[in-house]
């Protein structure tokens, strides 16, 4: 098992671990690549409206919904994505990871927030992808400002803001607004087990 404790002393050239079984572990956390039988799991945080409230779509109203989103994460291609489903206690509670990098996303299940579960999985998936991934330099979030907790997290593991831009997303009836912040590859060495 690969825990971002590890993941500064994984090599970053040519570094190419096996996609399909790969995963972290943390103190309290296992992230592993998504299943399809994660389906039930998935479909709980995608259908929480407080988890969705910022997220890129509505909360989903249907099980075929999930799945279609559960299935694109399963077959993304490797070249692209690296992401992990997150597992605590036995149960995948979320998502966090890239679905194409450099951009860097993650949702838990509000029942599971303010926890520190978010920061911890971030801590190993960032570490992960700084070691895996020659290219780029640098991590990019695309963040509403009305979530002030995720900007938080984010800027507490060294995230910056690069500019904002309006109506960036149109989700529903509401045009939201993005804040974009930026994660150096020279910044996290300093921040990854503060």
């Amino acid at each position: 098992v690969w825990s971002w404790r590890s993941a500064r002393w994984a090599p970053a050239i040519g570094y190419r671990p096996h996609m399909s079984t790969l995963s972290l572990q943390t103190p309290r956390l296992r992230l592993r690549r998504a299943r399809m039988d994660d389906l039930a799991d998935i479909h709980a945080v995608l259908s929480d409206p407080l988890a969705m409230r910022y997220w890129s779509t509505l909360p989903h109203q249907t099980l075929a919904q999930s799945e279609d989103w559960l299935r694109a994460m399963v077959a993304a291609d490797p070249a692209l994505s690296d992401d992990f489903v997150i597992e605590f206690e036995g149960r995948v509670i979320g998502k966090a990871g890239c679905w194409r990098r450099p951009d860097i996303g993650y949702v838990l299940h509000s029942s599971h927030w303010r926890k520190g579960l978010g920061r911890e999985a971030l801590q190993a998936v960032i570490s992960h992808l700084f070691a895996a991934h020659v290219g780029p330099q640098a991590l990019r979030a695309d963040v509403d400002p009305r979530n002030q907790a995720s900007l938080g997290l984010l800027a507490s593991l060294g995230f910056v803001e690069t500019h904002r831009a309006s109506r960036t997303w149109h989700i529903g009836d509401e045009w939201c607004d993005s804040v974009y912040l930026a994660l150096p590859r020279d910044a996290w060495p300093a921040r990854r087990c503060a």
